[in-house]
């Protein structure tokens, strides 16, 4: 999915809402079980109940590895189910390799399980990136300022000419590839630093976890969007484990919708 289409879809479901597939197990409803085949069932339903509302779909890997070569089925099987053009498919793979490493991440995520994004930890440089951008029409989502208290390690340390690191990282990152297949990972959380990082790149899109469970609030985001939208929120626990009785499906459109309604009104 390109850009024109990702903004043109936007537009059409009014919502900018990315779901979430961290699918666990063990918080399953109880009558789905706790195996492979039950992570299945219940994506499916959550998919069918929040498609109306949300214009991307976020896969965590680790849920689906996890699992094992069953998972790694089920990974697939869940792509599967979202249907072409109606939603930008995320794998949330966080990869930083090189080279022929990240080629055939790559070749895995874009070309077997037919993904549009991946998400990258650039912390490697320039060429644990640049693989990802040789595939035309797919997007490379490079971690830039995220919302865990471990940022405060790496990516929140100042350089000597004053900026952060992350500052630093996205001006060089943004170099390798364009607004149209580059996007970066912004947590909501990081209020401090939003306008920043919208200043370092006022064309890109921005992956936002964090709204919801995590504390961050959806109209805090209000001045972090361009003439393109270019957002993408992510909601993952709110949405999908708004119940863990039989019910959880519809109580995970409600959240949903009710996401959707405040986009709404902020893309009016």
């Amino acid at each position: 999915m390109n850009k024109e289409a990702l903004v043109e879809l936007i537009r059409r479901k009014q919502s900018f809402l990315c779901v979430g597939l961290d699918t666990d197990p063990d918080k399953l409803p109880e009558h789905l079980g706790k195996d492979a085949e039950a992570v299945y069932l219940f994506n499916r339903s959550i998919i069918e109940s929040t498609l109306p509302y949300a214009v991307s779909y976020k896969l965590n890997i680790a849920f689906y590895e996890a699992m094992g070569t069953a998972g790694w089925d089920v990974l697939k099987r869940t792509i599967d189910l979202i249907p072409k053009g109606e939603a930008l498919i995320i794998a949330d793979a966080k990869r930083g390799d090189i080279g022929n490493t990240a080629a055939r991440y790559g070749k895995a995520f874009f070309e077997t399980f037919d993904c549009d994004a991946i998400t990258v930890n650039p912390y490697m440089g320039e060429d644990s990136i640049t693989p990802f951008l040789e595939y035309a029409d797919k997007w490379t989502i490079v971690l830039g300022l995220t919302s865990n208290k471990g940022a405060q390690d790496v990516e929140l340390l100042e350089l000597k000419d004053g900026r952060f690191v992350f500052e630093a990282v996205i001006e060089r990152v943004a170099q390798l590839g364009s607004p149209e297949n580059l996007m970066f990972v912004v947590g909501a959380t990081q209020t401090d630093y939003l306008r920043r990082v919208r200043n370092l790149i006022p064309d890109h899109f921005l992956l936002v976890p964090g709204v919801g469970a995590q504390g961050g609030k959806l109209k805090d985001l209000k001045p972090l969007m361009n003439e393109d939208v270019g957002l993408l929120v992510n909601s993952s626990r709110k949405i999908i484990y708004a119940s863990s009785k039989g019910d959880f499906a519809e109580r995970a459109a409600d959240e949903a919708a009710a996401m959707q309604a405040q986009m709404q009104e902020m893309l009016a």
